[in-house]
């Protein structure tokens, strides 16, 4: 089996404890060697300034290449755009251009007066600039708000047109659910990388509201092997050996990247990332 390339995707805290948690995410994932990490924003925007420190933090201080996430909520063209300018300037090159959930009490995406109206355009005025990688989402599955897996194609073929270089797919449970979509990508005339989004599951009963709010198919199986599990108390063991086969069975199938959704626990990730051959990278001054 070829050892993939990897990365990670880190949130950034919102508490003392939260802080403790991610730093110490990032000094276990940090020797793995990612291609890059990227760091969320909160939902509506929430951890802006959260997200620039842990960005900026990350960057400077652990050697790695950090892809900062960047959304058109609550924050004008001008607003989103200094954040961009001082990302550059503080030689942060990649930025995951996403439109973003909506603030919390909203079930809809409403854009700033001055602000972009889109992921498109946040994507054209990032291109523009010339200063950034720009990585964007991309869902495997039917997003809830768009009418079926062709409407999500069309559009992650916009926003390639618009400048986009490479996506990050959201979470899936099955190979055949990304290599589908990878196919109808291919279909479409969509050539940048399309990275797998990997989730390993510690907890199945969050894991599986959130698929439900973003439309993950989630296969009745697993249902069952958790109950199982969960019974047995081998929880752990079981989702290192599900994400660990769907890793595999990817790799097997010609993906080259995976993206772990790490959620600042790095346990999973790292037992996961053993599994498939990726050991921490020894610096010359341990071997001394």
């Amino acid at each position: 089996m070829t050892t993939p390339n990897i990365s990670f995707e880190f949130f950034p805290p919102q508490s003392l404890d939260a802080s403790f948690r991610l730093w110490e995410t990032v000094r276990e994932l940090a020797p793995l060697d990612p291609g890059f990490v990227s760091v969320t924003y909160g939902a509506g925007g929430t951890t802006r300034e959260l997200t620039h420190e842990a960005v900026q933090t990350i960057h400077k201080h652990y050697d790695l290449n950090v892809a900062a996430h960047l959304t058109c909520v609550d924050a004008t063209r001008d607003e989103t755009l200094s954040i961009a300018k001082d990302y550059a300037k503080a030689g942060v090159s990649e930025i995951v251009a996403l439109r973003g959930d909506p603030p919390k009490g909203s079930d809809r995406f409403v854009p700033n007066k001055d602000g972009f109206a889109s992921s498109l355009d946040l994507i054209e005025a990032l291109a523009e600039t010339g200063d950034f990688h720009i990585r964007v989402g991309a869902y495997p599955d039917p997003h809830p708000e768009s009418a079926d897996l062709d409407a999500n194609v069309a559009w992650l073929k916009r926003k390639v047109d618009a400048g986009a270089n490479s996506a990050i797919t959201q979470f899936f449970f099955e190979d055949d659910t990304f290599f589908r979509f990878r196919d109808k990508c291919e279909k479409a005339g969509i050539d940048v990388p399309i990275i797998p989004g990997i989730l390993p599951i510690e907890n199945w009963s969050g894991v599986r509201k959130f698929a439900e709010r973003c439309g993950a198919h989630i296969p009745s199986w697993l249902d069952d092997a958790f109950s199982k599990a969960t019974r047995d108390g081998r929880e752990d063991l079981l989702s290192t050996a599900l994400c660990t086969e769907l890793c595999s069975d990817l790799i097997d199938g010609g993906v080259e990247d995976l993206h772990f959704y790490t959620l600042n626990k790095p346990a999973l990730t790292r037992e996961v990332a053993h599994a498939l051959g990726i050991t921490p990278r020894v610096k010359l001054q341990d071997v001394a």
